[in-house]
């Protein structure tokens, strides 16, 4: 198995972090809206007509017009209808570098031939589903539990978010525990308990609209980067039903946003044996894009419960999982342990989890990041665009920050999610909520220069980087970059 990870040189979290809250006390920089409204005419208007004349009739039948979050872009969402490699194709004909990869799954980059041609092969045979066990099904988990040495035991399940439900209710069945712990700002899906304090540390339960505050009653979050607080809520919790789990964006929450000093997770396994709460790696980025045995084998941690997501099924349907610790995992199967106890089975289905096709192009994915040195390959990838960014936020005195862990990219240039709130502190809520909301709408303004100039982003602050890049497309896409940077202005 390749053992060599996409990280090559470990961000200094308390450096980058200081470069981050300097950015969110200046002005407010992004595209100038002069220039803003030139992509809109000169790009937008002329050149995607397809795509906005597709967009305004879906609008009437799907809401938003889009089905998922991340097709949400400004000034309207794009039609695309072709990927391969490292770009994406768009119903108009554009052409697009792809730093968005699927949301991170496509470490290979996008729709590889190899892992298509089996996927047809078994379409052929088969079919995508029959409801029944198929011999993928062993195949994948097999060579996920070989990659991860804390995973003895795999479950697929259709989504991440489905994976981190689950967790949640094997953590209670095997420690007897209520309360489970999140890192702040962190993202575990869209379960109604884990909602709770996503995107800005402090937000408890305000940005999940639409879910009764009664059901996060057992939910808590910690500062990121901060065992103190971590510790203090452990403490906490064992007067009152103790803490079951500790959730854990290993690189840092919403994939690495607020980066973490590397002996954080360490720290927190300590305080996981120490106070008996399960460590659960949320692992949906990281698993296989930061190295094949995930950021849990970079760290040198070993939790509990791991957390896959999609690329575990190469970017097709049916894109989660949970592995980890037998002893644990006896608790996804009915019946006895191996000490004739009888087991209590954790409440999960899934009748579409483990189809054929998920498990067929999900392992033959994982076989071609292994054989091709795939994550390594895409974190050089991802240190060239950063240096290469870095140089131009330099040229053009910005005070925008890009940092990396590997592959995984920010390029902040309003920091809308290195706010936190406090709630000791009441009054300053309200400023809070104004303030990200105004630099998410200059994310979007971003976002749409970007794409104008053929780089396609997520939220126009992160960015993938896969193995299908080389160095000239990085170089070729640092350009682009250069050309939005020499139109950035302070905005009211």
């Amino acid at each position: 198995m390749d053992t060599r990870f996409a990280i090559s040189q470990y961000p200094d979290a308390a450096a980058v972090t200081k470069k981050l809250d300097y950015l969110i006390k200046q002005p407010m920089h992004s595209i100038n809206p002069d220039v803003l409204k030139k992509y809109e005419e000169e790009y937008f208007e002329a050149k995607c007509q397809k795509s906005k004349e597709m967009i305004d009739e879906a609008k009437q039948i799907i809401p938003g017009g889009v089905q998922h979050n991340l097709a949400f872009n400004y000034p309207f969402p794009l039609v695309f209808t072709k990927a391969e490699g490292a770009k994406l194709y768009d119903i108009d004909g554009n052409e697009y570098y792809d730093f968005l990869q699927a949301g991170g799954p496509t470490v290979l980059g996008s729709n590889p031939k190899i892992v298509r041609d089996q996927v047809i092969d078994l379409l052929n045979t088969c079919g995508p589903s029959t409801g029944l066990f198929h011999e993928f099904e062993y195949k994948l988990a097999k060579k996920i539990s070989d990659s991860v040495p804390t995973v003895d035991m795999f479950r697929m399940l259709g989504s991440g978010t489905e994976a981190c439900m689950v967790a949640c209710r094997v953590a209670r069945l095997a420690t007897k525990k209520k309360h489970i712990l999140k890192m702040g700002g962190a993202y575990h899906g869209w379960s109604d308990q884990l909602g709770y304090g996503i995107r800005v540390p402090g937000s408890k339960f305000t940005q999940a609209n639409g879910v009764p505050i009664r059901l996060m009653r057992d939910t808590q979050e910690f500062f990121p980067n901060d065992l103190n607080d971590l510790e203090k809520k452990l403490r906490r919790n064992q007067l009152n039903g103790g803490t079951a789990a500790v959730f854990i964006e290993p690189i840092g929450p919403e994939s690495g946003t607020r980066p973490l000093d590397i002996d954080f997770n360490k720290g927190v396994e300590r305080l996981c044996r120490k106070y008996g709460a399960l460590l659960i790696f949320d692992e949906v980025v990281t698993g296989f894009r930061i190295g094949m045995a995930g950021a849990q084998g970079y760290y040198g941690v070993e939790p509990d419960l791991t957390i896959f997501g999609k690329v575990i099924a190469g970017g097709y349907p049916g894109a989660g999982g949970i592995g980890g610790k037998r002893e644990y995992m006896k608790y996804m199967g009915a019946g006895l342990d191996a000490s004739g106890m009888k087991i209590k089975k954790a409440f999960c289905g899934g009748t579409m989890a483990a189809t054929p096709i998920s498990c067929v192009a999900g392992y033959y994915t994982l076989e071609e990041i292994d054989k091709q040195n795939a994550c390594q390959k895409a974190g050089l990838m991802g240190d060239r665009l950063t240096a290469g960014l870095n140089q131009i936020i330099d040229k053009y005195n910005l005070p925008f920050v890009a940092f990396n862990q590997g592959s995984v990219c920010h390029m902040e240039t309003v920091a809308t999610m290195h706010f936190s709130i406090d709630w000791s502190k009441p009054w300053t809520i309200p400023g809070v909520i104004k303030e990200t909301d105004k630099r998410k709408k200059e994310m979007t303004h971003m976002g749409a220069a970007y794409m104008a100039e053929g780089l396609v982003t997520l939220a126009g602050s992160r960015l993938y980087t896969s193995a299908a890049y080389d160095e000239a497309m990085i170089d070729d896409a640092l350009a682009r970059f250069d050309k939005v940077f020499s139109n950035i202005s302070v905005v009211e």
